[in-house]
């Protein structure tokens, strides 16, 4: 590929030609890209307003597009194969008329969304293999006008930064943003001349994000083995032994319950004022650095700090553990999770609602201790005694009085290795995983012309 823009005026002279940063050997040469209307190109078809409760996943003749799926599920080629679209119950299948059922090379938009970056998502409709499909509520269907656009093409083109900052601009709304088809008519598009050099575009694209869901079903793979593991080598609540231990501890007898009072000292956070809050001074460590992954890691990018001065004791440094006592979050996901400072992490100021424990070094390991806080039985117990509706809370004496499991130390050791090392393995991926979409974001960003090349 060249990576090179084309200069060359356009007839009139005024503008830059129309042409990306990057282009395929064969098509260096070629004419410059068009802007389009998109009106021009693509027609707009009728949709339903049918709620989540005029449908089912057990039988119907008529599967449907509901705007909720495009945002959380639906792939950006949209193959029914490979996707769980819910029926019409039938007793709703009158709203459907057959010029409004979905063909192949259509696009469908989600028009309503609370987020800017979401507002107009959209997937396009790859293969139907037979089944007929109509596009849902808070939706827009539009079918391409002819040849102009490649099978494969249009999802990419409408995930490009010059058609994403349009949608956007068209946006209405204040708490929920919302974008009509008569907006949508307004969109230029940037088109390569011939449907050749749009099918090479496309396939490119779609092969890294055939490696992007390949990782993704790795990683996901990868957390459900840890998940299950970990329900095996924890003992389950009201047990004493797990069901999975390695061969030279099989025979080690029973673990120890006790209160987890009895094995550790909690420091409970500073109330650090937010007036002092800034982008200089001593790190804190707050709720929102405590990841939702389950590692247990420190999330850097959300680090608040501050020019507060205080006492030694709320000092933290590396291999201080500390749990998190309240929570956001409606499925209490982070409540009791931990928090495992690394060498990276450097020196933080623990804040109001993390504790720092500190373990019997002759009874508990820290590592192990982390696991036991990310296991399922110990996270059950703490949600249970939660208060708060929607902030939920726990405390020092809850967390005191919760009973742990342990074994030896050397066994405590041996999980705490191998938990690490399958969350090694996990991060390894979860970073390649990043990678990728950064080079993705990279590539669309040079294989379609920029808002700044792009006609008025």
């Amino acid at each position: 590929m060249s990576s090179k823009m084309k200069t060359t005026a356009t007839e009139e002279g005024a503008r830059p030609a129309l042409v990306p940063k990057l282009r395929f050997p064969e098509f260096r040469e070629a004419k410059a890209w068009a802007s389009e209307p998109m009106s021009e190109v693509y027609t707009f078809k009728g949709n339903n307003s049918l709620s989540r409760d005029k449908l089912n996943y057990v039988a119907g003749s008529v599967k449907n597009i509901h705007y909720g799926d495009i945002h959380t599920k639906f792939s950006t080629h949209f193959d029914i194969t490979k996707e769980l679209v819910p029926f019409i119950n039938e007793s709703e299948e009158g709203v459907v008329r057959d010029e409004n059922l979905c063909a192949e090379g259509d696009m469908i938009f989600a028009d309503a969304s609370e987020d800017m970056a979401d507002i107009g998502k959209s997937i396009e409709v790859v293969s139907l293999n037979g089944e007929r499909v109509v596009s849902g509520l808070h939706t827009i269907l539009a079918r391409r006008t002819g040849d102009r656009i490649a099978l494969g093409f249009g999802g990419h083109l409408f995930k490009s930064r010059w058609v994403r900052t349009q949608i956007q601009k068209e946006a209405q709304g204040a708490k929920v943003l919302g974008i009509s088809a008569n907006r949508m008519r307004n969109l230029r598009l940037p088109l390569p001349h011939v449907q050749a050099e749009q099918q090479k575009i496309a396939e490119c694209l779609s092969s890294v994000d055939a490696l992007m869901a390949a990782l993704a079903r790795k990683v996901d793979a990868l957390k459900t083995h840890k998940k299950g593991l970990m329900q095996q080598l924890f003992p389950r609540e009201g047990e004493t032994q797990p069901r999975l231990r390695f061969p030279e501890f099989e025979n080690a007898g029973e673990w120890v319950v006790k209160p987890l009072g009895e094995l550790v000292e909690l420091q409970s956070g500073f109330a650090f004022s937010s007036s002092n809050f800034g982008s200089r001074g001593r790190k804190l460590v707050t709720p929102k650095n405590f990841t939702k992954h389950g590692h247990g890691n420190f999330d850097e990018s959300v680090s608040k700090y501050t020019t507060e001065n205080v006492p030694e004791r709320f000092v933290c440094k590396r291999g201080d553990l500390l749990v998190l006592l309240t929570d956001l979050t409606p499925t209490c996901e982070l409540l009791g999770k931990p928090l495992l400072l690394e060498e990276q992490d450097g020196i933080v100021l623990l804040n109001q609602r993390v504790v720092r424990v500190e373990a019997s070094a002759s009874e508990l390991a820290t590592l192990f201790l982390k696991y036991v806080f990310l296991s399922e039985s110990y996270n059950r117990r703490i949600i249970k005694t939660a208060t708060g509706s929607t902030v939920r809370h726990s405390s020092n004496k809850v967390l005191l009085e919760t009973p742990v499991a342990h074994p030896s130390l050397e066994e405590q050791h041996r999980i705490a290795s191998c938990l690490t090392s399958l969350d090694a393995l996990i991060t390894a991926e979860t970073q390649k995983l990043e990678a990728l979409k950064t080079h993705k974001k990279a590539l669309m960003q040079q294989l379609f012309p920029s808002p700044e090349t792009v006609e008025a």
